[in-house]
This record gives C-alpha cells, sequence and structure tokens, in this order.
C-alpha cells in the first residue's frame, strides 16, 4: 500500500501538534489499513525530508504527500514542491507526489458549522451572528475567496448572517467584523476559527475579540472532525490514482 505522508504546517504552541496529531489518529483508525505517516514543515519533527528517507529506507516505491493546508499559498506552491524536487533527486526510485491541499472544501465548511452548533448555537438561532476567523494572505485574490466562506458556514441556517475576519494581512479585522455584526442586529456571536488547530493566531484572535465586550463565544478549530478525515481520504486516493497512471504510462 502506498503510504500517506501528511505534511502539517507546524507551531511553537504545542497545542496545534497535539491536535494535528489527534487527527491523523483518526484517520489511522478509520483507515488501519494504510500507513499514514505525519510530518512537519517547520517547528515540530519528525520534519518531511526525515519522513520521506524513512520511507524509501523502507524500500517503498511511491508515496502520497497530502498537504494538510486549508490555503494553497507559498508552503503548498513553493516550499513543499522543493522538498519534494530535493527528495526525488535522493531517492530516484522513489515516486512521490503531492496532493492537493485540502482547500475550501464543502465538508470542511460543515465541521466548521457543527464546531459553532457545539458552542450552544442552534441552527435556528436567528440572533446568532458568526465570524469566521482565518488568516488572511498577502494575495488579494485568496483573501476574496475566503470571505465567501462565511456565507457558506450559514448557509441553511437561521444564524442571521457570517463575515469572515483575518489574523494577519487583511481587513476585516475581527473586531471590525463583530462591529458589522452587531449593528446588523447579532443578539450574539460566535468567533469560529478557519484553522485545523489552535495556536499563537487563534490567540491573537481571541484576546482582540475579547475587547468588544460581552455575548462573545469561541468555537474549537476543526481539529479531527469525521470530515476532516473524509478530504485528507480523498485527497490522497485520488492523487494514489494518478500517481499509479503515471507510473504505467513510464513504464
Amino acid at each position: 500500500m502506498t503510504p500517506l505522508i501528511a505534511v502539517a504546517h507546524g507551531s511553537r504552541d504545542p497545542r496545534s501538534a497535539r491536535v494535528v496529531t489527534a487527527a491523523v489518529s483518526a484517520l489511522r483508525v478509520r483507515r488501519p489499513d494504510l500507513d499514514v505517516r505525519l510530518c512537519f514543515l517547520d517547528l515540530n519533527a519528525p520534519s518531511v525530508d526525515q519522513v520521506i528517507d524513512a520511507v524509501a529506507a523502507e524500500g517503498h516505491a511511491s508515496a502520497v504527500v497530502v498537504p494538510l493546508l486549508l490555503g494553497s499559498a507559498f508552503h503548498a506552491r513553493v516550499d513543499l514542491p522543493a522538498l519534494l524536487d530535493a527528495a526525488r533527486l535522493r531517492h530516484p526510485h522513489l515516486h512521490v507526489r503531492q496532493a492537493d491541499v485540502l482547500g475550501h472544501d464543502a465538508r470542511l465548511v460543515d465541521a466548521v458549522r457543527e464546531r459553532i452548533v457545539e458552542t450552544g448555537g442552534p441552527l435556528g438561532e436567528s440572533g446568532l451572528g458568526v465570524v469566521l476567523a482565518a488568516v488572511g494572505s498577502s494575495d488579494p485574490a485568496a483573501n476574496d475567496r475566503t470571505r465567501g466562506l462565511a456565507e457558506s458556514v450559514v448557509a441553511g441556517t437561521g444564524w442571521s448572517r457570517g463575515i469572515t475576519c483575518f489574523a494577519t494581512a487583511a481587513e476585516p479585522t475581527v473586531r471590525q467584523a463583530i462591529s458589522t455584526l452587531r449593528r446588523a442586529g447579532a443578539e450574539r456571536i460566535v468567533i469560529a476559527p478557519w484553522f485545523l488547530a489552535p495556536g499563537l493566531l487563534t490567540d491573537r484572535l481571541s484576546r482582540a475579540a475579547e475587547s468588544c465586550g460581552p455575548g462573545i463565544t469561541y468555537a474549537a478549530t476543526i481539529g479531527p472532525h469525521p470530515r476532516l478525515v473524509d478530504v485528507i481520504l480523498d485527497r490522497y486516493s485520488h492523487t494514489r490514482v494518478q500517481l499509479q497512471r503515471h507510473r504505467a504510462l513510464s513504464a
């Protein structure tokens, strides 16, 4: 079986690695037949190089690398591909293929919606406003795509409105988003992170929101949600088929 190498961003905050590890553990429980390895781009161990070298040393002929990233930014488009190119030079007989990022998959939107419900926000609560908190990018087009996610989260519910805010690089800020929702009549606000795991940025968002007064609740990050496992497995399966076709044509 072709190993699945899950690549997380990495963080100085130990909570981040714990939550990502829990998500990968949930993946292993779902698919005990699958060889799943976890590594990190930065700040945590093992590294991408260490895991790929181990896979090659064990004699595997191929591997699928699934970035545990919500956006297709520098890490997905430049950093990780460069690491994989170097690995191919070190191990010419190991066929490594990178899957798409997790992205704005509708199943992850469902997961965020469920995290909001877990805070005590029933789907029919008309006075509930949602602030979807995302990282932010230097690419305006990427931010525009992310802005639309908040509307997707509240779609099909009775919630009053959803607005995306950004922790870095773009507006609205969390304070601006909260102010807009209150002006629109929201009686209670939930901050819902568009993050896989907690860390320094989610803490920064929480501190900023705390200065906006009462009536604010904080949802959990996506974490080891079953829908996240679904998306990871889909990215793996699709890329594994592509890899097998490529190897067959190259034979």
